[in-house]
């Protein structure tokens, strides 16, 4: 039986919410940011395709939790931006997510091994006719 795409694409978008959620957590925990240059660092290794559509929804969470705080400020280019910031809680919980990923991408990058095929390693396998 092979995996349909629909069900791979699926879990590929529940894979990179909670991922982006600490991305654009990671962005704002130094340096504030609005929503169109945080999409501009985080897709400018090329490894992935952001939209604005995509952050602000983030954000409003996070605002929303106390996660970051916004603000207002004019521009020389145009209309108002509206810049984020990290708040204090939200690098707290930046610190313990990231270290809890960090566990989890070597959970999934350990190389394992079959029981049985360790401690089949040292044994040899003995074939008898009958």
């Amino acid at each position: 039986m092979e995996y349909s795409d629909e069900g791979r694409d699926r879990r590929i978008t529940q894979l990179r919410k909670g991922i982006l959620e600490l991305a654009v957590m990671g962005v704002l925990y130094d340096e504030r940011h609005y929503g169109y240059s945080l999409v501009r660092v985080l897709s400018e290794s090329g490894s992935i395709s952001l939209k604005e559509g995509t952050i602000y929804p983030i954000l409003a969470r996070l605002d929303r939790d106390g996660l970051v705080r916004s603000e207002w400020v004019e521009s020389d280019q145009g209309p108002p931006r509206k810049y984020y910031a990290l708040t204090s809680s939200g690098r707290q919980l930046f610190d313990a997510l990231s270290q809890e990923l960090d566990v989890l991408v070597s959970l999934v990058q350990q190389k394992w091994k079959a029981p049985e095929q360790s401690a089949r390693a040292g044994k040899k396998l003995v074939v008898r006719k009958g």
